[in-house]
């Protein structure tokens, strides 16, 4: 009887044993998830951050076959035969591209087609002028030869009958008249003739003139570079490059564009939640993805006031460009960047991270030191927040919140200074850009994103 006490008293031991290990280890575990941060002072930095495309800020632009010249020839769209690759370094003079000619040779054939067809009518018309007015001259010379011989006959009739003499006279009378009748018609026959030969010689050079503007259009259509430099591709409203097979037209007949380098600009789009912070002016920190360990500075020069909407997409943006400060031959446009716009910069603040406030009956507060502290927040960034009271430098906060929120008793601020940072904040805060597409479409403010992913700081 007394072992089986003792058997059922080592095992009633050996639990509590394993019990009390379970219970250590469990406490060490939940005491090593908790996550504190310390409350930090210094310059707080608040930006916006966003994806851009880098371009030349001023390029030279090829072009190809004058607008004047296509829309004279009726030709609306050109097709690109080929073209040198994208980026490729050329002198001037040198060969960039070829535009097809296959529209532009069918018309030159239908013009050199009805030149000859104008150059036979012109002929014909020259053949039968020269006739009628030749048959003219010999009908003058026979009615010149008639009123002679009317003369001859009243000359002679002298000796006859006054009835006689008389019949003569209106005989010489109508000779003369039809000579005088001839002679002013042969002078309107001559004139019509002037004008006819006239009107065809101009329509012969009219079809002449219009062969050799499309003799000289289709010398456009090889295009070479006007100056030395960098071929950049020129892109479509649809953001495609113009390459082999792609179309220019006669009122947009850019091929490609010769930038310089020397001066970049980076071009990215703020989400309309943001664009009321950005002005120009403000700095910029740029990274370039092709060479992430290279970084540059840079200025905010031009802000859209008028928003586009992204394709495929309900998110309005407003197009942002920066000019990179320094020169680098390593840049090349249609590089991606990463950019950062100051918006704001605070000297000598109190700031946590953001996951270190919590809320319960619209007041804010922190875990810290056993209590839940009471606190009144400033502006933010991405990460942090700024701690206008409640706290002081070098305190732990806990980032999660405890297990027994309950059992932190919450220590409540003075309430005049708690109204007193509210107004406070209230008259400090920015007044919002009321862009046409906040205006309209107000329930599509929240959650939209900048091109290229732009991130929100408040």
């Amino acid at each position: 009887m007394k072992s089986r006490i003792k058997i059922y008293s080592t095992i009633g031991v050996f639990i509590a044993l394993i019990l009390i290990v379970w219970y250590a280890t469990k406490t060490d575990t939940q005491s090593s998830t908790t996550i504190t941060a310390p409350v930090k002072k210094g310059n707080f930095v608040i930006s916006v951050s966003t994806t851009g495309e880098l371009e030349a800020k001023n390029s030279e632009k090829i072009f190809g076959p004058s607008p004047s010249g296509l829309r004279e020839a009726r030709l609306w769209q050109l097709k690109i035969e080929d073209i040198i690759a994208d980026g490729t370094i050329v002198d001037s003079g040198d060969f960039v591209a070829r535009l097809d000619r296959s529209e532009l040779t069918n018309k030159i054939k239908d013009q050199e087609i009805d030149i000859e067809n104008f150059q036979n009518n012109y002929t014909k018309i020259q053949l039968d002028t020269t006739m009628d007015l030749r048959a003219a001259r010999n009908e003058l010379v026979n009615l010149k030869y008639a009123a002679e011989e009317a003369q001859i006959a009243v000359d002679q009739s002298i000796y006859e009958p006054p009835a006689t003499q008389r019949q003569v006279q209106i005989e010489l009378d109508r000779a003369e008249r039809s000579l005088d009748q001839a002679v002013r018609n042969y002078s309107l026959k001559y004139e019509k003739a002037v004008a006819n030969m006239s009107e065809v010689a101009n329509a012969l050079r009219k079809k002449e003139s219009e062969y050799e503007k499309l003799v000289d259009l289709n010398k456009e259509f090889t295009i070479l570079a006007p100056k030395s430099g960098m071929v950049i591709y020129q892109r479509d409203w649809d953001g495609k490059k113009r390459g082999v097979g792609s179309t220019i037209s006669a009122w947009e007949n850019v091929v490609a564009t010769l930038p310089n380098l020397r001066e970049m600009i980076t071009k990215t789009y703020v989400n309309e939640i943001d664009i009321s912070k950005v002005k120009t002016g403000q700095r910029v920190e740029i990274g370039v993805d092709a060479f992430p360990e290279k970084q540059y500075s840079g200025e905010v020069i031009e802000v859209a006031n008028i928003g586009e909407q992204m394709r495929n997409s309900n998110a309005k943006v407003f197009e942002v460009k920066i000019e990179v400060n320094e020169y680098d031959s390593i840049l090349r446009p249609a590089m991606t960047t990463k950019n950062v716009i100051i918006t704001d910069e605070i000297d000598d603040v109190i700031f946590i991270p953001l996951e270190g406030i919590f809320n319960t009956d619209s007041i804010q507060f922190v875990y810290t030191s056993g209590r839940r502290q009471q606190v009144i927040v400033g502006k933010s960034n991405e990460n942090e927040i700024i701690i206008k009271a409640g706290l002081e430098e070098g305190e732990l906060i806990r980032l999660t919140a405890p297990e027994r929120p309950e059992s932190y008793k919450l220590n409540l601020l003075d309430a005049d200074l708690v109204s007193s940072l509210k107004e406070e904040k209230i008259k400090d805060k920015p007044q919002q850009l009321e862009s046409p597409a906040q205006v309209q479409e107000p329930s599509k403010r929240q959650g939209q994103r900048g091109k290229g992913g732009g991130k929100r700081s408040n």
